[in-house]
């Protein structure tokens, strides 16, 4: 598969035979499900001239269904582009393919969709890794060249891993949210994942910035990271130490390795520890819960997608279309949301949250006054089996290295390091301060750079 920046100096007609191409390679690999119209039996969907580049279910694209791999907003299509659609058909990307996910970005396997599970391209008895798995998958086997995904905590990272492509996420405020789905609204950010760090710098150039159109966009100069990356830097990296001895034997001997490569490349390495993940578990789920049953009131029958035909009154319209179309997984959620929003409650869980994660942001702020970047796993494990069964609680624990950088708003990067004895991936996490994509993505580049020659 060609990279993105190969594509830039395609021809228009050239760019035209690529999406037929992979097109056609899609319909062959229909098992794998990694677009929801594999599951549909239908062309990928398409919109412009460009670059193709496959779109999360939960992105808007003007004239596009848009479902969130949801029943109760089948048949919805949307009629304006996200602000970072619009950004990356400005910049000479097009929208091509609708990826699979976990409904309304609520999971870690992609098997909570509503269209049926999406395969790991590596083992397809493994899960993708989720939310963003049908994005993650299809880098991955080669029906795409880069896609975006959605990271509220660890969306984008996470299913990178399990799939064995980079999975990058900006700072909280980079990427504009307009036209995102919302789950988390404080959490969720639009993020990429790609073939390689370079091309993760120029899908990530071509959508980031300021946008007024949304009130949680950061108002500061940026400047494009691709023109100036540079491989060669010598930076301070904080590896965090309790996070690696938790993790399996496996993935903590491929870390072990890559940060004794790091030190003879000329970093410098740091030791530091970060909080009991068990804080960061609680924290996240108490807040994304709490604002996705808020977020998700808004599915009712009335104004998107399904109503349940089964009614007498407007309360049982209400009840049956989101008992009939929101799958257990959201109905889950919603219900822990509602729980700890409620009288009585709120004290006791959501402020409190709300308290612990001023107090994790703040422990990352520490170790980053003296570090350039943090080192550390994205995943206790390598990709798990569909049939490994897990409690809500187990997981929820795959998210157990990346959702505290979504609570600090930090960026963070998945980058391959390895493989496991059944050649599955095996990924190290790199974070950065806040709006320091420059770094992170030089530090990135740099860690590709020394695998790829070890």
């Amino acid at each position: 598969m060609i990279t993105l920046k190969e594509a830039l100096t395609y021809s228009k007609e050239e760019l035209i035979n690529l999406k037929k191409e992979l097109n056609e390679k899609a319909k062959k690999q229909k098992k794998i499900g990694a677009y929801v119209e594999q599951f549909l039996d239908k062309d990928l969907t398409d919109s412009i001239e460009g670059i193709p580049v496959a779109i999360k279910d939960n992105i808007c694209v003007k004239d596009w269904e848009l479902t969130c791999a949801s029943k109760i907003l089948q048949g919805y299509v949307s009629p304006y582009d996200a602000s970072a659609i619009k950004n990356l058909k400005q910049n000479g990307f097009s929208p091509f393919g609708r990826a699979n996910m976990d409904e309304f970005a609520m999971g870690s396997s992609t098997a909570n969709s509503c269209y049926g599970r999406t395969l790991n391209p590596l083992d397809f008895s493994k899960v993708p890794g989720g939310s963003s798995g049908g994005s993650a998958a299809a880098v991955s086997s080669g029906l795409a060249l880069a896609s975006l995904g959605t990271d509220t905590g660890g969306s984008v990272r996470q299913p990178a891993a399990f799939c064995g492509c980079v999975g990058f996420k900006p700072s909280y405020g980079r990427i504009s949210r307009y036209g995102l789905v919302t789950y988390s609204s404080s959490l969720d950010q639009i993020g990429v994942l790609t073939q390689n760090v370079e091309d993760a710098a120029l899908l990530y150039d071509a959508m980031a910035g300021y946008d007024e159109l949304d009130s949680t966009s950061a108002k500061i100069e940026f400047a494009k990271t691709a023109p100036n990356l540079n491989p060669d830097k010598k930076l301070t990296i904080a590896v965090i130490q309790n996070y690696i001895d938790e993790a399996s034997a496996e993935v903590k001997q491929a870390l072990l390795k890559t940060i004794e490569l790091l030190k003879s490349y000329g970093h410098n390495i740091v030791y530091k520890n970060l909080l009991d993940s068990k804080f960061d578990i609680a924290t996240y789920y108490i807040i994304a819960a709490a604002e996705a049953s808020a977020n998700l009131s808004r599915y009712d029958g009335v104004r998107f997608g399904r109503r349940s035909e089964k009614q007498d009154s407007l309360n049982e319209m209400y009840i049956n279309t989101r008992n009939e179309g929101f799958g257990d997984e959201v109905k889950r959620r919603i219900l822990l949301g509602t729980f700890v929003l409620s009288s009585g409650y709120y004290d006791a869980y959501y402020i409190k949250a709300l308290k612990a994660r001023t107090f994790i942001k703040n422990k990352y702020k520490d170790i980053l006054q003296d570090c350039d970047l943090i080192f550390m796993p994205v995943t206790p494990t390598t990709a798990f089996s569909f049939d490994t069964k897990k409690t809500p609680m187990q997981n929820y624990l795959e998210d157990i290295y990346t959702i505290s950088v979504n609570l600090a708003g930090l960026g963070g990067i998945s980058i391959p390091i390895g493989k496991d004895d059944n050649n599955l991936n095996i990924s190290a996490q790199l974070v950065c301060k806040q709006f320091d994509e420059q770094t992170l993505l030089d530090g990135a580049l740099n860690l590709e750079k020394i695998i790829k020659n070890k």
